[in-house]
């Protein structure tokens, strides 16, 4: 189905960014954001509604973030299209249609551009720009942030919206860049498309982008060799178009829809929400109904059949259960299918959403290696040996996922008060309050930060939930003739302690997830996200309230 990009009459037309060779930006400015995509397009969007000067630093050439970069074949989103959008301009929800039930990367991709045309952004968005530090000046109370290109701006206040998912993992392997042949890794895919046809392809990993990526690329390689160390759960997608019907109605009642949606843990799925029930109260036929219903609707509210599925061992282990055997049945070879099972708690990692995946395996073509027992030794010029074998391969991609929600931030110097330094305050794992705000580093606000629900949401409600909150926050500061503020040492410790409580009492500590940390060799091991967007929506909400409880400012 074709894109459907309809332009209200309203539309704002498109202003160039500045050109690729343009001279260093020197100056001040109320504002500097990092990051062009879904979080900084939102962020610029109110700060040119709060008559702020603002510009945009963004390493790609152009705007969507975790969507310009993922381009790898079936890369697309998790949550599905009408809720995975902006909710901040009505006429921009009713004006744009989405073509499937879950959103392909181009349909996003050329979501993420229309905001930017439509909302004339681009004017404040320089691309090609890395952003290399960022010094607080206490005597001014300014940041000074500096690229690769030169440029040297001043701002009161500086937005970190990095992405969770914005810094690759590529492990570092023996001879890695030894490999004669095309090496990719799925979170910095090529622009122009990849064509596998006849050629012998290996894959490392079994994550979400693998996950995506393997049916399509076994359907046109020669042969499909799929490194796998840990098992995924995945549920299957059932995606296709978007019924008119249904679209309708939820257009009908798009502020009712999104209201619902912010009163769901995840903050998505109110269509078909949680049950309020334990799977251990119902009989072993009525979970298997139930089961099986949430598995043909498909998609992440799959974990939504109890109530009790991350809460209680017992429970999870029928959800667990449930998922094995169908791959049992999707899958024909026992001895393929039972390295495809996973072990470990569902749900403590992310779910995969797939279309295909463990029929994929039933391919010829398509062989599965198991290097948990076997691990990788090294990368060779003709492909890889574990301890096992030698294979060889005319491309190599790496679906190894990414150093999630600090990894880009710790790329950046960013020094606050009394030179202190992120890489240093964060050495033992991120500290903020709120998810929102750094002790010792004033007018900085993270969107989506560790310590915010973030990657356990729907991205887009909780981005937009942080933009809000932050424009408040600037908005109250200009209002009471402050300058700056900056989240305290004790509450910053009570926010942690929280975060770890809340996850403590579930289930998503018990397995090694990127939720941890664990996927990146030498990163300490902290859970990151909290868990649970009404509550902690509600308490941000009651610490602006409270005159921004927490923070000290003047």
């Amino acid at each position: 189905m074709q894109q459907r990009d309809a332009m209200g009459p309203d539309s704002t037309p498109a202003q160039q960014p500045p050109a690729a060779d343009a001279a260093p930006l020197v100056g001040d400015l109320d504002l500097v954001i990092v990051g062009a995509g879904f979080a900084g397009l939102a962020m610029l969007n109110r700060a040119r509604g709060m008559g702020l000067s603002a510009i945009v630093f963004e390493r790609g050439d152009g705007v969507g973030g975790t969507w310009y970069w993922n381009r790898y074949p079936g890369a697309r989103c998790d949550v599905e299209s009408l809720e995975y959008s902006y909710q901040f301009d009505e006429v921009l929800q009713q004006e744009w249609q989405w073509s499937e039930r879950y959103a392909t990367q181009p349909e996003l991709l050329r979501y993420a551009n229309h905001v930017a045309d439509r909302f004339g952004l681009r004017g404040q968005l320089r691309f090609g720009t890395t952003v290399l530090a960022a010094d607080y000046d206490e005597s001014a109370d300014r940041w000074t942030v500096t690229t690769d290109r030169g440029d040297r701006v001043r701002a009161r206040f500086l937005v970190m919206a990095t992405g969770c998912l914005s810094s690759t993992n590529l492990p570092d392997f023996p001879g890695r860049d030894s490999f004669a042949g095309p090496t990719y890794h799925t979170g910095q895919w090529p622009h122009e498309p990849v064509d596998f046809t006849g050629k012998r392809v290996g894959i490392i990993g079994t994550g979400s982008s693998a996950i995506q990526s393997i049916p399509i690329i076994a359907a046109q390689a020669r042969s499909l060799t799929v490194f796998q160390r840990t098992a995924n759960y995945t549920v299957p997608a059932y995606n296709g178009p978007i019924d008119p019907d249904y679209e309708a109605a939820i257009k009908a009642d798009y502020a009712g829809f999104r209201a619902r949606n912010s009163q769901m843990m995840p903050a998505y799925g109110s269509s078909y929400p949680r049950r309020d029930e334990s799977a251990l109260s119902v009989t072993d036929a009525e979970r298997e109904q139930i089961f099986e219903e949430r598995w043909r609707h498909g998609g992440l509210p799959f974990m939504g059949a109890f109530n009790d599925l991350m809460l209680d061992d017992r429970a999870n282990r029928t959800a667990a259960e449930f998922v094995r055997r169908k791959i049992r049945e999707q899958v024909r070879d026992p001895a393929v299918a039972d390295l495809l099972m996973p072990r470990q708690t569902i749900g403590c990692k992310r779910l995969c959403v797939d279309t295909g995946y463990y029929e994929t395996f039933n391919r010829p073509n398509v062989t599965l290696v198991d290097v948990g027992r076997a691990p990788i030794e090294a990368i060779t010029p003709t492909g890889l040996r574990t301890t096992d074998a030698d294979y060889e391969f005319d491309c190599l991609v790496y679906a190894t996922g990414f150093d999630a929600m600090t990894g880009t931030l710790l790329k950046i110097a960013i020094t606050g008060r009394q030179g202190q330094r992120l890489q240093d305050k964060w050495h033992a794992g991120p500290r903020t309050y709120l998810g929102l705000g750094i002790a010792g580093f004033p007018n900085l606000f993270t969107i989506s930060g560790p310590g915010s629900p973030s990657v356990l949401t729907n991205m887009l409600v909780s981005i937009e939930q942080h933009v809000g909150w932050i424009g408040d926050c600037i908005d109250w500061l200009r209002r009471q003739g402050k300058q700056r503020i900056e989240a305290t040492e004790a509450a910053e410790d009570r926010w942690v302690e929280h975060v770890n409580a809340v996850a403590d009492r579930t289930l998503y500590p018990s397995c090694n997830s990127w939720y941890l940390g664990a996927n990146v060799p030498g990163k300490t091991r902290v859970f990151m996200p909290l868990i649970g967007f009404p509550a902690y929506a509600a308490h941000c909400a009651e610490v602006a309230a409270a005159g921004y409880d927490g923070f000290v400012h003047g």
